[in-house]
């Protein structure tokens, strides 16, 4: 007989793993007990012999639940007998059950005991999971006890960290312990062959959670509530009534509210707009099952897998064809090809814009002449009981955009969406349940380029999954191990704890996509998010990275926070983190040496640069540890400040006057915007110099060229000029973009207080001044007003700016490359969350001979940048402990 003790540790809590042990332990003939612990899970194990533990042991390693993550199984053997009765946390001895001895009903071969809290908590927790496909058969099933019950579940799917208060996963230490289990839902938890063994959200309409309903036209009424099928079947059905009828429902989630309607509907789509204060941002819709998402975009298998997997985040899909276009403009094409086919012919979809026989089909203002549209699949039970119901009405594609008031976080609470949503004049009704959110989470955006996975928003289902980053010895002078919070950004902001290892290696605690920090309400949802991570993973930061910004919230709270406590601050350049991000997630899975340096290109829309403006349009050379600017966009003012980010016709105004074309025939379109008084105030703004910062942001480009084209002039939505440039290049897609829009490049002295690489430390000390490249778009600026003054598309010309900015951004690349003795780009910035330009730019940097670097971890926009501080800051502090250490 073999006795021992096995830890596993990753992603091991609420994703069944102790009723898979069972099962294992029962099938193998293994006697002992397995337990939740704060640090993972913990099995004791009796066996015949060394290949019986063998066997057990790679089964758990090898055949555990789909969404476990296992990091490790650490096996101790034990004494025969002696120390067996404890694990390392404490479980007394009489917990241990002894080997089978032939009397199967004396004595249980195997057994799951009680929780244990007293281990320190470094144990992983499992997003939540979509409804399974057995979960949706018996939803559907009337013979099932659970048929028509909004919250089915079992171990293999149904809600995980948006209900989870503490570790040890357990239903005491969840928002369902609120809820206890009738006999029938407690005997199928107590039953090891059971789907149900185990399965902490356990419930039906006998003990769970119940939805509830409420109109507008009934406030002074108390909400209905559905604790029988009948009474639960009516509420959705009244819902689903209500949307076909062009309503707006409030409708409560996994991690949050959403506003819902009939995406058929056109009044009702620009209804929902009105009242959300959102009229051109795209919307994203939900629809039954593949089919329908096939029927409205191309679907590869990539993105099947994404739509139907897990997690079911919104995928981002190419469309196949506008159902009616904002403007009067052709069909968009595919960004990756021509039209697939379908009943009808390719030409016949472009020309009418829909195929006749479509069974979906989505109304022009939820995407308008946009060629991606978000797409997702139901990953509730609810979700997919409403979606019937609204079919056998009629409606096949549902709106489901997050719930909040503009610019503030999604809601989670019942009554505070009732105030802020319906009373506030958002929704007509709110479908609300009694099951209370403890964390807030927005739905994920993905897509899918070059065949790989893409996160554009990474929250519900991929969140809080740690990420990993490069060894470096980070182990204080006590012998410590310390944790790092970076702070992350001011827009799109997230928030990242590390976690060390003796090894030197550190998981990254990346929080859910929070929103952009700009009021209290955000910066309040920022803390939550922060303190949930703190006292969920039992981590307390011993020091802080932030933006080097002066004025953003998180970075301000650091600065605050670091001195107040005598802790160390490391203050990261934006665009350096955001190519630390790529560079970190690289490293991590082998693409990349940990000291390797990379050529990295951060294209996007405002970052503080070290010399006092804006930056946005950089070629960075990279290590973890520092940078050097090697080449930028040649900086022109911002009249206004963030109002020409709003106002992209004063950035455009500000770069032809920079540029010196204000009186070129093909700026006439732009001055014809802006009355007299606007283009004189903002003359006078930019020659004297009243409040008008320096940038050298790419996504300032590209939104002064959508405004010089008359494409997008006001944003009304961030990023949307250059989303509607991106767009009309597709369109213009087909034409031959040419060689004849061109930068100029001048080499001059650098003011730029950079981090220097490693290798270029000495250099760039002993230079007394360091050359940068310049990079002037005022020749790309006239041909492309030449263009447009002899009456050329638009759409030609945006295709041909996008084909420049790559051309000229690849050959940069290798020219600096061979100078630097580097082989790889690291992509990042919120640029390049335009397809094309990325699509192209990495195309042509393979064939310059540079393997292009891409996240597929985290976002490319400013969802990345605290993965990268945490990345910037380790590798900082271990060379500060390493002199230390010299010294």
């Amino acid at each position: 007989m073999r006795d021992a003790r096995i830890h596993i540790t990753g992603i091991v809590q609420g994703v069944g793993m102790r009723p898979f042990v069972y099962r294992e332990a029962v099938e193998r003939g293994v006697a002992g007990w397995v337990l939740n612990a704060g640090d993972g899970v913990h099995i004791e194990a009796h066996v015949a012999d060394d290949r019986a533990l063998d066997a057990f042991v790679a089964a758990l390693r090898d055949d555990a639940p789909a969404a476990a993550r296992i990091e490790d199984v650490l096996v101790e053997q034990l004494a025969p007998r002696g120390d067996a009765g404890k694990h390392a946390g404490g479980t007394p001895a009489d917990a241990t059950t002894k080997p089978f001895d032939g009397d199967r009903q004396a004595r249980p071969l195997f057994r799951i005991i009680a929780s244990d809290e007293s281990t320190e908590r470094t144990t992983l927790v499992s997003p939540d999971i979509a409804t399974c496909a057995d979960c949706l058969r018996e939803l559907f099933d009337p013979a099932d006890r659970r048929y028509h019950y909004p919250f089915i579940n079992c171990t293999n799917c149904g809600p995980r960290f948006t209900i989870i208060r503490s570790l040890p996963y357990d239903r005491p230490a969840t928002s369902m312990d609120a809820f206890p289990m009738c006999d029938a839902c407690a005997a199928e938890y107590a039953d090891p062959l059971d789907r149900r063994f185990h399965a902490q959200p356990d419930a039906c309409f006998e003990c769970g959670p119940h939805i509830t309903w409420r109109e507008k036209s009934d406030e002074n009424q108390a909400p209905a509530v559905g604790r029988t099928l009948e009474e639960s079947d009516a509420i959705i059905g009244r819902c689903a009534e209500l949307i076909a009828q062009g309503g707006v429902v409030a409708i409560k989630g996994l991690g949050g509210f959403h506003l819902a309607c009939d995406a058929g509907n056109d009044d009702a789509v620009r209804e929902l707009r009105r009242r959300k204060r959102r009229s051109n941002k795209p919307l994203a819709v939900m629809v039954d099952g593949i089919d329908d998402a096939e029927e409205l975009c191309h679907v590869g298998r990539a993105e099947r897998e994404l739509l139907e997997g897990t997690v079911r985040p919104i995928v981002l899909l190419r469309r196949r064809a506008l159902d009616a276009p904002r403007v009067e403009r052709t069909a968009a094409p595919s960004p990756e090809g021509p039209l697939e086919e379908c009943a009808e012919t390719d030409r016949a979809c472009a020309a009418n814009g829909a195929c006749s026989d479509r069974r979906v089909h989505v109304a022009p203002a939820v995407a308008f002449d946009l060629p991606e549209l978000g797409v997702m699949l139901p990953y509730t039970p609810l979700q997919h009981l409403l979606l019937a119901a609204c079919a056998s009405r009629g409606v096949r594609t549902l709106v489901m955009t997050s719930g909040n008031v503009s610019e503030e976080p999604i809601e989670t609470d019942d009554a505070l969406a009732w105030k802020h949503l319906v009373e506030g004049g958002l929704a007509d009704a709110l479908l609300g349940n009694g099951r209370a959110i403890l964390s807030r989470y927005d739905d994920s955006v993905a897509r899918v380029m070059d065949k790989l996975v893409a996160p554009v928003r990474r929250a519900r289902g991929f969140a809080p999954r740690p990420l990993e980053l490069p060894g470096v010895p980070l182990g204080t002078a006590d012998g410590g191990l310390p944790s790092i919070l970076a702070c992350g950004p001011e827009q799109k902001a997230t928030l990242a704890l590390t976690r060390e290892r003796p090894d030197g290696t550190a998981s990254c605690f990346v929080s859910q996509h929070i929103g952009d920090i700009e009021n209290a309400a955000t910066f309040d949802a920022w803390q939550g998010a922060l303190h949930r991570f703190e006292d969920l993973f039992d981590l307390q930061p011993s020091a802080f990275a932030c933006d080097l910004h002066p004025t953003y919230l998180a970075s301000q709270w650091a600065r605050s926070e670091a001195a107040s406590h005598d802790l160390p601050i490391i203050e990261v350049q934006h665009h350096h983190a955001h190519v630390a991000s790529v560079m970190a997630e690289s490293v991590a899975t082998g693409a990349l040496a940990p000291e390797e340096r990379v050529l990295g290109i951060a294209f996007d829309g405002t970052g503080a640069g070290t010399d006092g403006t804006i930056w946005g349009g950089e070629l960075l050379l990279a290590d973890l540890q520092g940078f050097s600017r090697l080449a930028h966009l040649t900086p022109w003012p911002l009249p206004g400040g963030a109002a020409s980010v709003r106002d992209a016709r004063r950035n455009a105004f500000s770069l032809l006057m920079r540029c010196g074309l204000l009186e070129h025939p093909g700026a006439s379109l732009l001055l014809g915007t802006m009355t007299d008084q606007e283009r004189s105030i903002t003359s006078t703004m930019i020659e004297r110099g009243i409040n008008s910062p320096q940038n050298s942001s790419m996504g300032r480009l590209l939104d002064a060229v959508a405004a010089l084209l008359g494409v997008c002039g006001i944003a009304t939505y961030e990023g949307e000029p250059a989303i509607e440039l991106e767009a009309a290049a597709w369109r213009g897609a087909s034409c031959e973009p040419g060689e004849g829009y061109r930068f100029d490049l001048h080499v001059v002295p650098t003011k730029t207080p950079d981090e220097p690489t490693r290798q270029r430390r000495a250099l760039v000390n002993e230079a007394a001044a360091p050359r940068c490249i310049e990079i002037d778009p005022a020749p790309m600026l006239d041909a492309a007003l030449t263009d447009l003054a002899r009456g050329e598309a638009r759409e030609v010309i945006a295709r041909r700016v996008h084909h420049a900015v790559a051309r000229l951004t690849s050959s940069l690349a290798r020219d600096i490359a061979a100078r630097e003795q580097v082989s790889h780009a690291a992509l990042s910035g919120g640029v390049f969350m335009n397809r094309m330009l990325l699509q192209e730019t990495a195309t042509l940097l393979r064939a310059e001979g540079l393997r292009p670097l891409v996240p597929q971890l985290v976002p490319t926009n400013d969802g990345c940048i605290s993965f990268g501080q945490a990345a910037v800051a380790r590798t900082r502090l271990a060379a500060t402990r390493g002199q230390e250490i010299a010294r």
